[in-house]
């Protein structure tokens, strides 16, 4: 007796089958939809991130440059004090030797 049709059960069992997947793919979906906005959150954190860190960086090397001009103006002050110095006894050790030979 197989007229090719579906029993009324047996299409309200498949029907019910097919309802129990769509509401597992729905479900899965609404979790991948979830998930991509998370990730697309997390790809604008990552790159505010990398922005900062670049502008770190500029700002670290700024403040190194500046670090070093002002270490590098100390010691040419040492230098130029150590230069007089030795300026002022080289000069003193020639007046003395001049005025001792009677100049």
């Amino acid at each position: 007796m197989d007229s090719g049709y579906l029993l009324r059960k047996e299409h309200e069992e498949f029907a019910r089958r097919m309802q129990e997947e769509d509401d597992r793919q729905n479900h899965r979906l609404a979790e991948l939809e979830g998930q991509g906005r998370e990730n697309h959150k997390l790809l604008l954190s990552i790159e505010r991130l990398a922005t900062n860190m670049e502008n770190l960086q500029k700002e670290v090397r700024e403040q190194g440059e500046r670090l070093e001009t002002i270490e590098n103006r100390d010691g040419e002050t040492w230098r130029n004090v150590k230069w007089y110095v030795l300026i002022a006894v080289v000069g003193a050790v020639i007046g003395y030797a001049l005025h001792s030979v009677g100049l």
